[in-house]
């Protein structure tokens, strides 16, 4: 009887398996299937997490207030009360930063988009009716532009870190600089 099993597996090509074998290669494939399935998942976990951080605007979404000074042409320096609201979309960000003193308003809204490093879009000042284009520079919320329209250019410098936020705006208007330190 023993000869004819191996001269059986001999014409067939393939060796005896016991039944304790069979499951143990079921159980090692399930386990190799289950880790891959979980491999996957994982991959496909870090892989969003990572582009969902990565946004230019990452951490701007919004309500912020805050408080600084605004310099004016004539030199003289006032106290600020700012908000700020930023609505992010994936690479779309709008803004309204709103700021008073007893003395000076200024109402500034944008929409900009952020690709390969670049920021770009458009501004207007609601109070001084004057408005143009944004271009500059940034990521992971921090950004170097400058606002330009017909007679103004300001260069503004924001940069976020968790719930704090500074503001920088050096113009040549009739205001000469703003620096705003905002919170969540």
């Amino acid at each position: 009887m023993g000869l004819q099993l191996v001269s059986r597996v001999a014409v067939d090509g393939k060796h005896p398996v016991s039944r304790a074998s069979q499951t143990f290669e079921f159980f090692a494939k399930a386990r190799r299937l289950t880790f891959a399935a979980v491999a996957f998942f994982m991959t496909a976990f870090a892989a969003s997490t990572s582009y969902a951080q990565s946004s230019a605007f990452a951490g701007m979404a919004g309500n912020w207030s805050g408080g600084g000074t605004v310099t004016l042409d004539d030199g003289s320096s006032e106290r600020i009360r700012c908000r700020a609201t930023y609505k992010v979309g994936g690479s779309n960000m709008e803004m309204v930063l709103t700021c008073a003193s007893d003395a000076y308003r200024f109402n500034l809204q944008a929409a900009v988009v952020a690709a390969g490093g670049e920021v770009s879009g458009t501004w207007t000042e609601s109070s001084r009716n004057v408005g143009g284009s944004i271009q500059g520079r940034g990521a992971a919320g921090s950004f170097q532009v400058v606002a330009q329209a017909a007679g103004f250019a300001a260069n503004i410098s924001l940069k976020t870190t968790g719930n704090k936020q500074q503001i920088a705006l050096r113009a040549d208007s009739q205001f000469r600089a703003a620096n705003i330190s905002l919170s969540k």
